[in-house]
């Protein structure tokens, strides 16, 4: 299995983090989503899943943050279009990010689904892990990432990972 996204010269464009126009941006948050083609999976493959997280946070916040978590995605539409996070979103699920935290004061408009990179320094590398698997995830929108992991048990076929550096500078 295979994940990619169009990277600008290594990184993810402006236009999906901190560089954002405003227009795609709810409360100095980027929440237009990048493409995501997802290739190569099982024949078995049901529906995809994908997580997007900063490791590199973690010496920032203190734990890593989750940006985005997507499932149910029919294996039959494995593109996501660039903002799908808002334009398609009734064609999948979506749970919490970390602006959702009880540790994070944030609308609650930018606590679930997509929510772009923000580094305070340097280039954060985000990692993107797409998953195949053999189900329908009985999640409710909204869920968290842990809930999704544990509902991804015993029904993954396959999975893919890519870093996707973005720079604060």
């Amino acid at each position: 299995m295979k994940i990619t996204v169009p990277l600008v010269n290594g990184h993810l464009a402006d236009r999906f983090g901190s560089r954002a126009p405003q227009t795609d941006q709810v409360a100095n948050h980027p929440v237009r989503s990048f493409p995501v083609t997802f290739t190569g999976f099982p024949k078995t493959t049901k529906t995809l899943a994908l997580t997007l997280v900063d490791y590199d946070s973690i010496p920032v916040c203190g734990f890593a943050w989750i940006h985005w978590t997507l499932a149910n995605l029919p294996a039959t539409t494995p593109v996501l279009p660039e903002d799908a996070s808002r334009q398609l979103a009734a064609q999948f699920i979506q749970g919490k990010n970390s602006n959702a935290s009880r540790f994070v004061t944030a609308p609650s408009e930018i606590c679930q689904g997509y929510t772009g990179p923000r580094p305070p320094h340097g280039v954060h590398d985000y990692l993107l892990t797409g998953y195949a698997l053999d189900t329908f995830l009985p999640l409710p929108q909204g869920y968290w990432m842990n809930e999704l992991l544990h509902a991804m048990e015993g029904h993954v076929l396959d999975t893919a990972r890519i870093p996707l550096p973005y720079s604060a500078d």
